[in-house]
């Protein structure tokens, strides 16, 4: 029996298969054009401009700006890997928590708990896996840390104040300058300068009162991390962008002004006239070497009594730490100036009266 051959023809490279020619006919018929393409209803460019926003999750048309669709996966990977910023050839794989910038060491630690009670196989589990994987260096890091959290909430400080102390505690603990040094009256150091580079005002008294330490103590402390620090010159500042070299700082009058105002219950108008006459005494030198606190007290004092919400010396002496006679001595001189300090739009505007002022 013999077969008429029919060639067909197709190019080098390509399948053929041979189907009768039913089974063609009716896939032809069925078939689909999976080639879709997504345009801009408005531009309707070929091909489309789009632009894919994965940070909103929109995809844009590029030429117009109109949104085409939204809620758009990202598809792009989760980090980017720079072979020589790479240190060690650490992965920056989604792997773990949040590095932590106050310790050392990968902290990829694996915990294992006691296991069931009565049982003492997962207690010396936890015991030989402490010895073999914890890092000591972190364990007196965490328990210097936990201590300055407990001495910064006392005084219900911000939480830049306690990051900040505790840089400052990880950069000198080790410095030989401290050898000898109480590991309190570092902490209560750290916190110190912490609150000045914050521009969180506290005296070496209320920091005192923190601890055990006695103040000549901490003074002299405070002045060798100080030291450190300058020549250091690093960073001592852990909120983002406000990071600066360490500069020396003083505490000035007007950082505890508002403080002692809100203590004595005095309205704003007070502590704003009293930061005032702070600037003016420390610009005209009336109140040149006395303590800031002396010259804050002062300054309420005169401020308060300018406004008709006049206290006592007493009263303003224990909420700033000081005695009544060294307030009185300060205020002597400030009322002798009291035409150099007290600005005329308070007196034209009858906000204040200097009939109110006490007696020197």
């Amino acid at each position: 029996m013999a077969f008429a051959s029919t060639a067909l023809p197709f190019a080098t490279g390509s399948a053929f298969s041979q189907q009768p020619a039913a089974i063609v006919n009716v896939q032809s018929e069925f078939q689909r054009n999976l080639n879709v393409h997504l345009i801009c209803p408005d531009c309707k460019e070929i091909p489309p401009n789009l632009v894919e926003n994965f940070s909103d999750g929109d995809m844009v048309c590029g030429s117009c700006g109109l949104v085409l669709g939204d809620r758009i996966i990202d598809t792009r990977s989760e980090w980017r890997t720079f072979a020589n910023d790479d240190q060690g050839n650490d992965d920056p794989s989604r792997v773990g928590e949040a590095l932590n910038p106050l310790l050392d060491g990968n902290q990829l630690d694996t915990m294992i708990s006691y296991g069931a009670p009565g049982s003492n196989i997962g207690r010396e589990l936890n015991r030989a896996q402490n010895k073999a994987v914890h890092d000591k260096k972190d364990n007196e890091l965490q328990a210097a840390y936990a201590k300055i959290s407990q001495m910064c909430e006392r005084y219900s400080l911000p939480r830049v104040v306690q990051d900040t102390a505790k840089d400052i505690y990880k950069k000198v603990k080790d410095n030989r300058k401290l050898k000898g040094k109480s590991q309190e009256s570092i902490e209560a150091a750290a916190i110190f300068i912490a609150c000045r580079q914050s521009g969180v005002g506290r005296t070496f008294k209320e920091i005192c009162l923190l601890t055990s330490v006695p103040k000549k103590e901490i003074g002299k402390v405070f002045k060798i991390i100080d030291g450190i620090l300058l020549e250091l010159g690093a960073p001592t500042n852990l909120a983002g962008p406000g990071d600066r070299e360490y500069q020396a700082m003083s505490t000035n009058a007007e950082d505890l002004l508002n403080r002692f105002c809100s203590h004595l219950g005095l309205s704003s108008q007070v502590a704003s006239g009293a930061q005032y006459i702070a600037r003016r005494a420390a610009k005209e030198g009336i109140l040149a070497g006395r303590s800031p606190i002396s010259i804050a007290a002062a300054t309420i004092y005169m401020a308060a009594g300018l406004f008709g919400e006049g206290r006592s010396a007493s009263k303003i002496a224990e909420r700033a730490g000081v005695s009544d006679g060294t307030i009185k001595t300060s205020y002597k001189f400030l009322w002798e100036a009291r035409e150099k300090l007290v600005d005329p739009q308070w007196i034209e505007s009858k906000k204040a009266s200097m009939s109110g002022l006490p007696k020197a």
